[in-house]
């Protein structure tokens, strides 16, 4: 029986983001300390496997209510439902000719939920490999991160930016320039300028999740970008410094200047509670994390933080501190033994 095996990686915006959305530019790196991974193999008929996260029976009306508030009200069904339909009308209108055998899928995922480390689109990337993989389909790898954002947008009404899936399908450490100058169409996908750097560049970095609070991505794109498209001064100003801060953290980077790199987080992270009303429980992350010397800012929309402590003895602190709060720290692994070898 053909049984087959993808994964992709949870991921953590390093600088930039938010403005991945607004034409801006970002630098993201992938953490491999957490994947989705879906399995695919030969059935008789179409069949989606219902996940541990896409439970329908609970002890009590409590314990329902406390799923909901952790994880939403949807698992990772329609995220699957939505990239194979997807998938159907992107070799339909290629005139691309699928074979008729039938598949049973189901999906895992060990990414923490609602933090911010793009649980939802590590789903669709991995379910995307499969399909293209069973079906003998190439997908550009520039046109996939549209594709999946597609996905997310067209089928399910999810605001988000191209960030997320563009770390996810490339892995590493990518730095993206979505200014419009940099547009461009690759199998009918708008692309941009997407760059691989070394994630060895990446020192003494750490991230951190809560462990019993999340907030959906949605909540807060959809405010940001209403105020955005209403042409809200501070929101258009703070933006184009969000992509200003991602394009000084490259060379900063690539200088070697960790100084400079962590002021350029604190700032981000600055400029975002300026333009944004953030849950007193996401702003005690981040000033627990400074307390202990740290440079913090968010690793997406809230619930994760990431940043660059001095010396194992601040990490140690900072991971202690950090606990006391349910929040869990990791040493962020950015790729492969295999890249690491290379």
């Amino acid at each position: 029986m053909l049984i087959l095996r993808n994964k992709a990686y949870a991921r953590a915006g390093f600088l930039g983001n938010p403005s991945d959305g607004y034409h801006g530019k970002t630098i993201s790196f992938i953490v491999r300390n957490f994947q989705a991974e879906v399995v695919l193999y030969e059935w008789d008929r179409v069949e989606i496997v219902l996940a541990e996260q896409d439970r329908a029976r609970f002890r009590t009306i409590h314990d329902l209510a406390n799923d909901v508030q952790l994880h939403g009200y949807y698992g990772g069904i329609r995220l699957v439902k939505a990239t194979i339909k997807q998938f159907v009308e992107y070799c339909r209108e290629r005139d691309i000719k699928l074979h008729d055998r039938n598949f049973s899928i189901r999906y895992t995922s060990g990414i923490p939920r609602q933090v911010g480390l793009a649980g939802s689109s590590s789903i669709i990337v991995a379910t995307l490999r499969c399909l293209m993989e069973f079906y003998d389909v190439k997908i550009p790898l520039a046109a996939q991160p549209t594709f999946v954002l597609t996905v997310e947008e067209e089928e399910l009404g999810i605001s988000a930016g191209l960030q997320d899936r563009v770390i996810q399908v490339y892995e590493g450490l990518i730095y993206m320039d979505f200014d419009p100058s940099a547009e461009r169409l690759v199998d009918g996908y708008k692309c941009y300028s997407y760059e691989r750097l070394n994630s060895k560049l990446l020192k003494n970095v750490y991230v951190a999740y809560h462990h019993g609070m999340s907030e959906p991505t949605e909540v807060y794109h959809n405010d940001i970008r209403g105020r955005f498209s209403r042409g809200e001064k501070d929101v258009v100003k703070a933006m184009k410094r969000f992509a200003e801060i991602a394009n000084e953290g490259r060379e900063a980077l690539l200088e070697g200047d960790y100084e400079r790199v962590s002021g350029l987080i604190d700032e981000n992270f600055n400029l975002r509670q300026r333009i944004s009303r953030l849950p007193d429980w996401q702003v005690e992350m981040i000033e627990t994390a400074r307390s202990c010397g740290a440079s913090a800012k968010f690793a997406g929309s809230g619930g994760a933080i990431v940043g660059i402590y001095k010396n194992r003895q601040m990490l140690d602190k900072l991971t202690g501190a950090l606990s006391k709060i349910g929040v869990h720290t990791i040493d962020p692994i950015f790729s492969s033994s295999k890249e690491n070898n290379q």
